[in-house]
């Protein structure tokens, strides 16, 4: 039952069925805004449904570019690489990557920009991407603590060669593309590897990117051109029906058309590693992205500890890998995360608060938790804290719970997948 800010979720038996994911969330930002920047017309087939990468189309079209939909693509007319000057604020909402990778791009305009976003965002850090586009040549200002709004006076960029201090694959991106419009070659160097859905974005769009171990670089003043691709299903949002068919032996769920980049593709290896049995049925490859149909079976879950390279590669996932933790024979834990901190909640802080109004034991640290196994959950009243991957992540684990659970502010969902709730009934046996 879902009102617009509560749903309840009752306990299942199993889950079973066939899925296909709206377009992954991360290539959906980049693509539509390279297809901006890009001379002539992009098309996006199955392109992200979340608010977060609509507030990315809003923002093209405040600078600008002209867009529409039509039977379920985005189609977009690129500007080449100049846009216009927005009339007013462009709105990120909720949106963390707009508002990051966009400033790359308006880093290297020769016009002011204003970005501002949700209560949520406006707590983010962006100072991480505010130092690098300065070095380049931006005048960029911003709230107390380098948080937004941030105000930025864009100019004809100097290349730089910078290293990361923190794993983003959202600052890697800001920076190749501030690139493009620098004089000589910028390289990016990241101490841990992120997701690498920008570079290929990059080369899908004709531009060379060039790497060499740890580091990127691309060269100022290449032209891109628009595309016609079909995004690859969301495995961000396919982890929680993942982990659902994980709480019950012999369910099965079959994913058609499922983003298998091998930089997100680490969360199946931790679920085959807890005891999820994955089956890749096909596989392709489009314009550098790899998909295909992936069969999910339920076993018994065994246990996992998650750290350094892998928290990285799965902070987005590490929220349902924890809602779930009580339930496998070993526990989890999670560790070298201290960026679910600075999310669109505290995670780490909010995970735990859940966890332990369903009953469970918690150990919350600094940089991530630690959750025994062998645990029962039982219902409560939860709060996602406005933030979608908390909502998400406890709706799955309120499935194998006893009684009712009743998670407030649900409709945080929307962020990146509107239809969340109504996708997972629809697979839920009772």
């Amino acid at each position: 039952m879902l009102s617009s800010s509560s749903i309840s979720i009752h306990p299942a038996r199993g889950i079973s069925g066939a899925i296909r994911l709206p377009g992954d969330k991360s290539i959906s930002h980049r693509y539509a805004m390279l297809g901006a920047i890009a001379e002539g017309e992009t098309k996006l087939t199955n392109f992200s449904t979340g608010a977060d990468c609509a507030s990315t189309l809003g923002c093209l079209r405040d600078l600008g570019v002209k867009w529409e939909r039509a039977e379920g693509s985005v189609i977009l007319h690129g500007n080449g690489p100049w846009l216009t000057a927005p009339k007013a604020p462009l709105d990120c909402g909720n949106s963390g990557s707009t508002m990051r990778m966009l400033s790359g791009i308006l880093a290297g305009q020769e016009f002011y920009s204003d970005l501002i976003g949700d209560e949520s965002l406006s707590r983010r850090p962006m100072a991480r991407i505010i130092t690098p586009l300065e070095k380049m040549g931006a005048k960029i200002s911003a709230g107390d603590g380098g948080k937004p709004p941030l105000k930025i006076t864009g100019s004809k960029l100097q290349s730089i060669s910078y290293e990361t201090p923190v794993p983003s694959a959202q600052v890697k991106t800001s920076l190749l593309f501030a690139g493009l419009f620098a004089d000589g070659e910028t390289r990016v160097i990241e101490s841990i590897r992120t997701r690498d859905h920008g570079e290929i974005a990059l080369r899908a769009f004709g531009a060379e990117v060039k790497a060499e171990g740890k580091s990127l670089g691309i060269a100022g003043g290449q032209k891109l051109h628009g595309i016609e691709t079909v995004i690859p299903g969301d495995i961000s949002s396919a982890a929680f029906f993942l982990c659902a068919a994980g709480l019950f032996p012999d369910s099965q769920i079959i994913f058609d058309s499922l983003l298998m980049n091998p930089t997100r593709a680490r969360l199946l290896d931790v679920l085959v590693h807890l005891g999820i049995k994955i089956s890749v049925l096909e596989l392709e490859e489009k314009h550098g992205e790899l998909s295909g149909t992936v069969k999910a079976s339920g076993r018994e879950l065994r246990g996992a500890t998650i750290a350094g390279a892998d928290s990285a590669a799965l902070i987005d996932e590490l929220p349902v890998l924890a809602a779930i933790a009580p339930y496998t024979s070993q526990g989890i834990e999670i560790r070298d995360a201290r960026e679910l901190r600075v999310k669109e909640s505290d995670r780490i802080a909010a995970v735990a608060a859940n966890l332990r109004k369903m009953g469970a034991e918690v150990e919350e640290r600094e940089d991530g938790l630690r959750v025994p196994g062998g645990q029962k959950l039982h219902g409560a009243e939860l709060d996602s804290f406005g933030d979608h991957r908390i909502a998400m992540a406890f709706a799955v684990a309120a499935l194998r719970a006893e009684g009712e659970t009743k998670i407030k502010n649900a409709d945080a969902a929307v962020i990146s997948y509107p239809a969340f709730f109504e996708r997972l009934e629809e697979l839920v046996e009772r």
